[in-house]
Formats: C-alpha cells, sequence, structure tokens
C-alpha cells in the first residue's frame, strides 16, 4: 500500500476562508496566476510554498490535496 497525491484541495479551502484566490496572492507574496494554476490543478504546490499557503488558510499542510491510497 502507498499513498499518492490527489486533486488539490485549494479551492475548498478558500471558500471555507471566505477568501479569493486573489487575496490568497496578496497575502502570500505569489502572482495571482500562480494561484490559479495551484487551484486548477494546472502545477503542483512547491513544499515552500504549501507552508505559506497552510499558515495563511490556518490548516495543515496535508490539507492541501487529496490523499489517494494506490
Amino acid at each position: 500500500m502507498a499513498l499518492a497525491r490527489g486533486r488539490c484541495r485549494l479551492r475548498y479551502l478558500l471558500a471555507r476562508k471566505d477568501m479569493t484566490q486573489a487575496e490568497l496572492a496578496r497575502r502570500t507574496g505569489y502572482q495571482r496566476q500562480q494561484v490559479s494554476n495551484w487551484v486548477n490543478d494546472r502545477e503542483p504546490i512547491p513544499w515552500d510554498a504549501g507552508l505559506n499557503i497552510a499558515y495563511v488558510l490556518e490548516c495543515q499542510m496535508e490539507e492541501l490535496y487529496e490523499v489517494i491510497v494506490v
């Protein structure tokens, strides 16, 4: 049994905090387009960005993605 990264949950975490992608970009220092790429699963969130995002959204890094058992 192994674990794999599933779909990005950033869209749901932003909604839970009633925060826009633009607001997350402003608060983390990343460009809005980059945040959009993460939200729409076009690129994985780098580890260091995940730390910043988790801090701003007051969640654990593990919550940023679904976990799939393979």
